[in-house]
């Protein structure tokens, strides 16, 4: 494993690691969860402005559900199965039929439509154990998943909705280049050659109408539709496939999820199947590996560390500490005996891009020694200096907020 793989930077950085205990899964550290809660809501607050509502589902259900949906004909060999009580059960290797459960609770109308839900969704499948890897491929994770139940009018309104959603989280991230590609239909699929033609037709359209130029990919759509995918490229130039949109025609017919029209007569709605990242697991890990480990102020653990060069400096810097966590910062506190090169060399092991350092002139004149991880230096006082640190760990949202 070399130094710049994200299971290496993931262990010198203490965001997360794994063990035989649990074959797949992830053991995430405070640092590593410190990062995971500012992507997760980034995208929650993305989805939020775009009118999507956000919900939560059960992680396990009866299999029948899965069965009516086609999934166990489809993944059922990659479903963790159970029994309770003598009735089979299944915990949830997706987000999708729990979605269309909720959609159909009530009567809908077609003055409802688009409706918009999202799940941070935590899903498991049974991955071969040598298909395992770190945090690209795990048997546990979450989704950003989320489903729009709209008219067939709206679906190019929706996907070009999302697409531009998508294209401002990855620029927000750090990807500049992205790829996307159109996958038809697959040969183990369900639903007729015509449903399939009219999905086709209607997904292409609609991303010729959000501006995109997708490359076809022929038989590598979901068994249930059709499917534009994304692919970021990282700084080494790898290419990787994050987010999908997919159309769907099939999946309400079999969950019988319908609303009436002005008529009042029963509809099938389309379903489009959205997701900006995929896995955020296996997001952080090729975030990790993009950014070598130095994340952006905004994504890091811990913004910024307050290190005091003597202890008669101590106090103060514990009050800057404060001071910066009542800012809303992510904060580190370093009183103890090291040297300032010592601390400083332990700052940057640790992916922190700011330190304030607070020596004897700091504490005598009530000011801040800010220290970049290019190496840059300023002082400033106590109060701007806060401004100043909160200012360059906002993230694009808040930023934007200012200008």
């Amino acid at each position: 494993m070399h130094a710049h793989d994200h299971r290496a930077l993931g262990n010198r950085l203490e965001l997360f690691h794994q063990q035989q205990e649990g074959p797949g899964m992830v053991f995430w550290h405070p640092r590593g969860v410190a990062l995971w809660r500012v992507v997760e809501d980034h995208i929650r607050e993305r989805m939020r402005r775009a009118g999507y509502r956000e919900v939560r589902t059960p992680q396990i259900l009866a299999r029948s559900l899965w069965e009516e949906s086609g999934h166990w004909e489809k993944y059922g060999e990659a479903m963790f199965a159970l029994e309770a009580e003598g009735r089979p059960l299944a915990v949830k290797p997706m987000s999708c039929p729990c979605h269309i459960q909720i959609f159909n609770k009530r009567i809908r109308s077609f003055r409802d439509l688009p409706m918009r839900y999202f799940e941070f969704g935590a899903v498991h499948r049974s991955e071969p154990s040598g298909a395992l890897h770190g945090l690209f491929r795990t048997r546990g994770f979450v989704q950003d998943d989320a489903h729009v139940f709209c008219r067939e009018d709206q679906v190019e309104a929706e996907v070009r909705r999302f697409c531009e959603i998508q294209t401002a989280l990855y620029r927000d991230f750090g990807f500049n280049e992205v790829e996307v590609r159109f996958s038809t239909r697959p040969d183990e699929r369900v639903g007729a050659d015509a449903i399939w033609d009219r999905a086709e037709a209607a997904l292409e359209t609609a991303a010729r109408a959000a501006g995109l130029d997708p490359v076809v990919q022929p038989g590598q759509g979901a068994f249930y539709g059709p499917k534009l995918e994304f692919h970021l490229k990282d700084r080494l130039g790898r290419s990787w496939q994050c987010g999908t949109v997919q159309l769907d025609f099939v999946l309400p017919d079999r969950l019988d999820a319908a609303y009436h029209d002005a008529a009042n007569g029963e509809v099938r709605p389309v379903i489009l199947h959205h997701a900006v990242l995929g896995s955020l697991e296996r997001f952080i890990g090729i975030l990790l590996e993009h950014h070598d480990g130095n994340l952006p102020a905004w994504l890091a653990p811990e913004q910024v560390l307050v290190a005091s060069i003597n202890k008669e400096a101590a106090p103060y810097a514990r009050r800057l500490e404060q001071a910066l966590i009542d800012a809303g910062l992510r904060v580190a506190l370093d009183d103890g005996g090291d040297t300032l090169p010592r601390k400083i060399v332990d700052a940057r092991e640790r992916g922190i891009p700011m330190i304030a350092i607070i020596g004897k002139r700091e504490l005598r004149e009530r000011l801040v020694s800010l220290r970049h991880r290019d190496g840059r230096q300023e002082v400033l006082p106590l109060g701007e200096a806060i401004d100043h640190i909160a200012g360059l760990a906002a993230g694009p949202s808040a930023r934007k907020l200012r200008t």
